[in-house]
């Protein structure tokens, strides 16, 4: 373990994510880890890291850092103003400063450092789980003076290597497709195409949207199992789309499930963004998936 990077400022909520734990997901534990795993995954690969190692995920406005020593660092994600160019493998001396200027697009940038990024460990994972205090930076945001710290690769990591331009996701098309749920036939009212907005009260967990009212009628519904991009109508009418951090269980009817190459769009999006649900096939968004993958795949060829 080295020192890499010293915190001089640190933005609004930065902190430690990783892949998250899926197999804690059993005992009731949220999954989290970064919001968007495709920002996450390609930082990594393009500084040689295990796909799923911990990295800062940056929110709105990113962190001032100033290298500890020579390190190899990418940014990807959300446009925040990096001083870096983004999606490429960058090399920062010692005494260098990493800062951004202001967001430009986006909600959440992504740094990835060769040798990934060492924090505390729970339940097998690194990511800050800030409602737990655990993981992570002792379970909570940066903060201005500390000290991040990098584990070993087993080779140099190279700078200039890089994501083409074509390759990497569009988050300025906020039309996320889904697939209906298990109670979309309750819906009374028009869903697809309709505009939301993600309101004030959204965070990890999940986005409260604005947009014209929804009617689900029917029984009122045992707790079941439920996974991140649900999209959940409580009774007042307004959906919720659940994200990173949200709950294992719910009663509230699931009128659809955001696609998972869709997620990273809506990772990206920010209080007063608009979006609309489109609805697409299984076969269209297993496509989608697999065009992703192999956009990540171009990093390790």
């Amino acid at each position: 373990m080295t020192p890499t990077l010293r915190v001089v400022q640190p933005g609004i909520l930065t902190t430690i994510q990783d892949a998250g734990r899926p197999n804690a997901v059993a005992a009731g534990v949220t999954p989290g880890g970064a919001m968007d795993s495709l920002a996450l995954v390609a930082a990594n690969l393009l500084v040689g890291n295990d796909r799923g190692a911990a990295v800062l995920e940056c929110t709105l406005v990113g962190p001032r850092l100033v290298a500890e020593q020579d390190c190899v660092v990418s940014i990807t994600g959300g446009d925040l103003g990096p001083s870096t160019p983004m999606w490429t493998a960058v090399e920062l001396a010692r005494g260098d400063e990493l800062s951004f200027s202001g967001r430009r697009s986006g909600a959440r940038a992504y740094i990835a450092i060769a040798g990934g990024v060492v924090g505390d460990r729970w339940l097998g994972s690194m990511s800050t789980n800030l409602m737990c205090a655990r993981g992570g930076m002792h379970g909570r945001a940066l903060a201005a003076g500390d000290v991040i710290s990098t584990g070993d690769l087993p080779y140099p990591a190279e700078a200039g290597f890089a994501l083409r331009e074509d390759l990497r996701p569009d988050y300025s098309d906020h039309t996320l497709r889904v697939i209906p749920g298990p109670h979309y036939a309750r819906l009374t009212t028009p869903f697809f195409g309709e505009r939301f907005t993600v309101t004030p009260y959204s965070n990890r967990m999940g986005y409260r949207l604005a947009g014209p009212t929804l009617v689900a009628p029917g029984e009122e519904l045992l707790s079941f199992p439920i996974v991140a991009g649900v999209i959940q109508l409580p009774s007042g009418g307004q959906p919720i789309l659940l994200m990173g951090d949200h709950q294992t269980a719910g009663g509230y009817p699931a009128i659809a499930t955001v696609t998972s190459a869709s997620m990273p769009v809506a990772a990206q999006l920010a209080p007063g963004d608009e979006l609309q649900f489109v609805e697409t096939s299984m076969e269209d968004a297993l496509a989608a998936r697999a065009a992703q993958r192999a956009a990540l795949e171009s990093l390790t060829s």
